[in-house]
């Protein structure tokens, strides 16, 4: 599913780390850590054919149309936007080939499904950091991609929406999809995602997450 080859990424003539050879297949589960400026974000556009790599190359085993969906952090969104709650959602059915009633009942299940009842009319502007990225996840749900790459889904998210993640995404990973997760909580990666990749000047390092980060017990992840 995902084949990075001598893959490096960073600012131009400063890649962050030596080449990646990673090989991740179809339905797996993948954690992204490492300290602040590492590179997680980067690589996870760089998977995503949002940002060029400095050299090596991607390779996706998914359809051109429709295989990825990408979640960005919500620094880099327009919240001024004049669009409501259901509008951001809505827009990951785009191009599905749906009746007006199948596209309507899907949506307020999806919105349903993350607790966004009642909230469908509200501008974005308007929305908490919790619920902004609530409907973020829920536009995902909608979207229905076999790859997904999620650039700290936790964010901004209390106690009841953290769970709602977590089922998700096991969700996700049972229907067969493949998921690669910025991560910073641990403790949470130990115990929802089975392998996680370690970004480190030195090299990257992959391994399951049990005993990676029982080796790597202090690594920085903020």
């Amino acid at each position: 599913m995902i084949s990075c080859q001598a893959l490096r990424w960073g600012a131009p003539g400063q890649p962050l780390t030596p080449p990646l050879n990673m090989e991740r297949p179809a339905g797996s589960l993948t954690a992204i850590v490492g300290a602040n400026g590492a590179g997680k974000s980067s690589l996870l556009k760089v998977l995503a054919g949002l940002q060029n790599p400095l050299s090596g190359k991607v390779v996706l085993d998914v359809p051109r149309r429709g295989g990825v969906s990408f979640l960005p952090q919500q620094q880099h969104l327009d919240r001024q936007f004049p669009i409501n709650l259901q509008e951001l959602v809505a827009a990951g059915a785009w191009g599905k080939a749906q009746t007006p009633a199948q596209r309507s009942a899907r949506l307020q299940a999806v919105l349903e499904d993350w607790a966004l009842g009642g909230l469908e009319h509200r501008p974005l502007m308007a929305l908490s950091g919790g619920e902004l990225q609530r409907a973020l996840l829920a536009r995902l749900s909608l979207a229905q991609a076999p790859l997904l790459l999620l650039d700290e889904p936790h964010a901004a998210l209390d106690e009841q929406g953290q769970a709602l993640l977590w089922k998700h995404i096991h969700t996700w990973h049972a229907e067969g999809r493949t998921l690669v997760v910025v991560c910073h909580d641990l403790a949470a990666v130990r115990q929802h995602i089975p392998h996680t990749l370690l970004i480190r000047p030195t090299g990257c390092v992959l391994n399951r997450s049990v005993e990676l980060i029982t080796q790597q017990p202090h690594a920085q992840v903020a």
